[in-house]
This record gives structure tokens, C-alpha cells and sequence, in this order.
């Protein structure tokens, strides 16, 4: 009795000694486990770089097609809003109307794209609008896929790191031929450290990118739309040249 009351107290003693910090777990870690929690580190502090740069970037997307939405629908003329926005668009909805807008007046300039009797003019200015609709969305939408890529593999790669740590905890075990707390603690410790960083990277990737996603979507809706509206209005002053050219 005295004899396991003196291990006991020993055992505590020894497990007491132990630093299990953040930083003690990591130093104590084998080289495969170091490989781990530094590539999920990179992958969490990158994760969240491209999360800021999202949510900042879509809050100024949003802002400057609002601003280019209520300067189309003030009633200035296409020509002054072409002229005033320039060659260099600032946001994606104008870079879809300044390309509508180029292809239009290329049609007009041109004797054999006269907008009076050419019948696929229309067609012409759709497809551009959608070619820049479409290369402005790939612009907006860079770097998601690391996002879902790292809330996909992340847990996987943590578990690997607490494979290995448990591997060498058994690996200890066998060496020391001590089944003590102490000679598995720390093998533990490092490879339950590797799991929650997994998960610490792969949780806020995954919401991150579904909400992410969610607004992206939302905003290429809005783009289509109004890609759709001035498509239409392009089509109604083809009808009425056509109707004056009639006359």
C-alpha cells in the first residue's frame, strides 16, 4: 500500500513538471508533427487574410454598383455615362456597360455594323456582356477555392498529426517499458494539438465560404440583371433607328 501510494505521489509529480503549452507541445513535437501544425498555421492565418480581403472586397463591389446603378437610372444619356466613366471601369458593373457600350459604338462607326441593319448586333453586345461578366466574377471569386479546399482537408491533415503523435506515444511505451502517464502524456498532448488546429483552420474556412459563396452569387445575380436590363435598352434604340431608317 505504501509502495502505490509513493508511485502515485511520484507520477503526479512527474506529470506536474511537464509544460504542456502551446509552445512547450510544438518544441517537444517530432519533425512530422512540426510539418503539421506549421503548414495548418499558414493555412489558418491565410484563410483569414482571404476572408478580410473578401468581405472587404464585396462591401466595395456592392458600394460601387450601387453608385454606377443609381448614376445609369439618374436619366443622363448613354454617351455622357460612357464618356464620364471612361476607358478603366472601377467596379464590374461598369466594366459590363463600358464593354456593351465600346462593342455599340464600334457598330455605329462602322459601315458594316450599322446598328440600323445589323440583326446581330444585339446578340454581339449580349455576348461581350456576359464574356466581361463572366471574367469579372473569376476576378472576384480568386482564392475561394483554397478556402474550400482547406475547410475540406484541414481535419484530414490534423488527424494525421494525431496518428503519428499517438504512434510515438506507443513507440515510447514500447522504448521505456512503462505504461506510466508520463511517458504517454506528451505524445497525446502533441497529437490532440494537431487535431484542434485542424479543426481551428477548417471551421471558419468552411463558413467562411459558404457565406462567402452565398454573396458572390448574389452579386453575380445582380450583375446578370443588369446586364439583361441594358441589353434590353440597347434592343429598344436598335427598333427605333430601325423605325426612323423605315420612315
Amino acid at each position: 500500500m505504501e509502495n502505490s501510494v509513493i508511485s502515485a505521489v511520484t507520477l503526479a509529480g512527474s506529470v506536474g513538471e511537464l509544460d504542456f503549452s502551446i509552445l512547450s507541445l510544438f518544441l517537444r513535437a517530432d519533425l512530422i508533427v512540426k510539418s503539421v501544425i506549421i503548414i495548418l498555421l499558414l493555412a489558418s492565418i491565410w484563410c483569414w487574410a482571404i476572408i478580410v480581403e473578401k468581405v472587404l472586397g464585396l462591401k466595395k463591389l456592392n458600394a460601387g454598383a450601387a453608385k454606377f446603378e443609381q448614376a445609369f437610372w439618374s436619366g443622363v444619356s448613354l454617351d455622357e455615362l460612357y464618356n464620364r466613366t471612361g476607358a478603366q471601369p472601377k467596379d464590374p458593373m461598369s466594366a459590363v456597360f463600358i464593354a456593351a457600350m465600346r462593342e455599340w459604338n464600334r457598330a455605329v462607326t462602322s459601315g458594316a455594323g450599322d446598328p440600323t441593319t445589323s440583326v446581330s448586333l444585339s446578340e454581339r453586345i449580349e455576348r461581350v456582356m456576359q464574356i466581361t461578366l463572366a471574367r469579372e466574377m473569376d476576378r472576384a471569386e480568386r482564392y475561394m477555392t483554397f478556402l474550400a479546399t482547406t475547410g475540406s482537408t484541414a481535419p484530414f491533415i490534423g488527424l494525421f498529426g494525431t496518428v503519428w503523435g499517438i504512434m510515438n506515444s506507443f513507440q515510447s511505451i514500447a522504448v521505456s517499458k512503462n505504461t506510466s502517464l508520463a511517458v504517454v502524456a506528451p505524445g497525446i498532448a502533441e497529437a490532440l494539438f494537431a487535431t484542434a488546429l485542424g479543426l481551428l483552420a477548417a471551421i471558419p474556412a468552411v463558413i467562411a465560404y459558404n457565406k462567402l459563396s452565398r454573396d458572390l452569387d448574389r452579386y453575380a445575380g445582380r450583375l446578370d440583371s443588369f446586364a439583361g436590363e441594358f441589353s434590353a435598352i440597347l434592343s429598344r434604340q436598335l427598333d427605333e433607328r430601325a423605325k426612323k431608317e423605315a420612315d
